[in-house]
């Protein structure tokens, strides 16, 4: 059977301090006054110890891009503004004898209200983590690598936020 569901990488900018813009200053020579890191949202089980990416399944008469928002509120009690299709993942799993065949669509989404106290009962941890530390945490490697093509994509969206604040 085939199943379809869509979440994301939600993300935030952190602005770095004075000891991280320093050390940054020493390996690049641009300024980095407005120097951030990011960090992405995470949602666990801590009874089977999963780390993961928040999606879920559409509700009828939903696109993937309002399954995605909607997937991320509920699960992480964040708003989120759609930025970018980052990738699908597929895999396959058995569930009451019968195999189903999932496909995830994943977008980049930036946390812009709500807090991570308010999200539902489906993951019982949610939890914001450095790019890199995210890495390390997520249970299933294909979600990782959705991870690094949004690190790629979120570089390259904030370039082009820097043109369109200069012009």
């Amino acid at each position: 059977m085939r199943a379809y569901s869509a979440g994301g990488v939600v993300f935030r900018l952190v602005p770095m301090g004075a000891s991280e813009r320093r050390l940054l200053r020493l390996v690049e020579d641009e300024s980095t006054e407005e120097a951030s890191s990011m960090e992405v949202v995470l949602v666990g089980r801590s009874h089977a110890g999963t780390w993961a990416l928040p999606k879920g399944t559409p509700q009828p008469g939903e696109t993937v891009e309002q399954v995605a928002v909607r997937e991320v509120q509920e699960e992480t009690g964040l708003e989120a503004r759609l930025i970018a299709y980052i990738g699908s993942i597929s895999y396959s799993f058995v569930r009451d004898q019968v195999r189903y065949h999932k496909q995830v669509r994943h977008f980049l989404l930036e946390a812009v209200g709500g807090d991570i106290s308010l999200h539902d009962y489906e993951y019982d941890m949610v939890e914001w983590f450095p790019l890199h530390e995210a890495c390390r945490r997520l249970t299933y490697q294909n979600e990782v690598h959705i991870l690094y093509q949004a690190e790629e994509l979120l570089s390259r969206w904030m370039q082009y936020q820097r043109k369109e604040r200069q012009q």
